[in-house]
């Protein structure tokens, strides 16, 4: 797998529209990193202070700015790392892998447009893990629908997240809260909704 470049995404909280951007490990330790969203607004900076980088980043979930350090071996190896608005709790950044980043963003955008409802995660990186193993899934053509549909929404909940059939509005709940949520959606291949029709 190769970690040539790594990733940054969040939605610009002045413009509502996601952000993504690569950069490679080098350039993450040479120098402050700038990610300015495309309308001149909203920027994330990350700036490498011993073996932390100081985060200073957009919020597309309350509309403010956050400040956070992270390890610097998380941002520049292995999956990555995700941020949390300390407001609403909701992941709101993302570092790390581009496939991985990628995938998270999508997540992040249903999550914002759905913001009216409240949630609390109660375990970002499980969260995080989960919706990356969950677009894996998806896009691998493992989940179905008993109605015959293979066409599904995800629906992100403070503990949980549901798979919806577009087709005859079956649910599927899946725990994402514990490592051991996590482990047990790792082994599955296939993942059904039950059905309404």
């Amino acid at each position: 797998m190769s970690e040539e470049k790594r990733a940054f995404g969040y939605i610009c909280p002045d413009c509502g529209k996601p952000v993504y951007a690569e950069r490679t490990p080098f350039a993450l330790s040479a120098a402050a990193v700038g990610v300015v969203c495309a309308c001149g607004h909203g920027e994330l900076t990350a700036e490498p202070e011993g073996g932390y980088y100081r985060l200073t980043v957009p919020c597309g979930v309350c509309g403010g700015e956050h400040r956070a350090q992270a390890p610097a071996e998380k941002l520049l190896r292995g999956g990555g790392v995700g941020l949390a608005c300390p407001k609403t709790r909701q992941l709101c950044c993302y570092i790390g892998e581009p496939d991985r980043v990628r995938s998270a963003l999508r997540e992040l955008e249903i999550a914002v447009e759905k913001k009216g409802e409240e949630g609390v995660f109660l375990d970002d990186v499980v969260m995080y893990e989960v919706l990356s193993e969950l677009r894996d899934i998806i896009a691998r053509g493992g989940v179905s629908c008993t109605c015959g549909s293979g066409a599904c929404a995800v629906e992100v909940h403070g503990a949980a997240v549901e798979l919806v059939c577009r087709s005859c509005g079956g649910r599927l709940r899946l725990p994402a809260a514990t490592d051991e949520d996590l482990d047990r959606l790792c082994c599955q291949y296939r993942l059904t909704i039950r059905g309404q029709k």
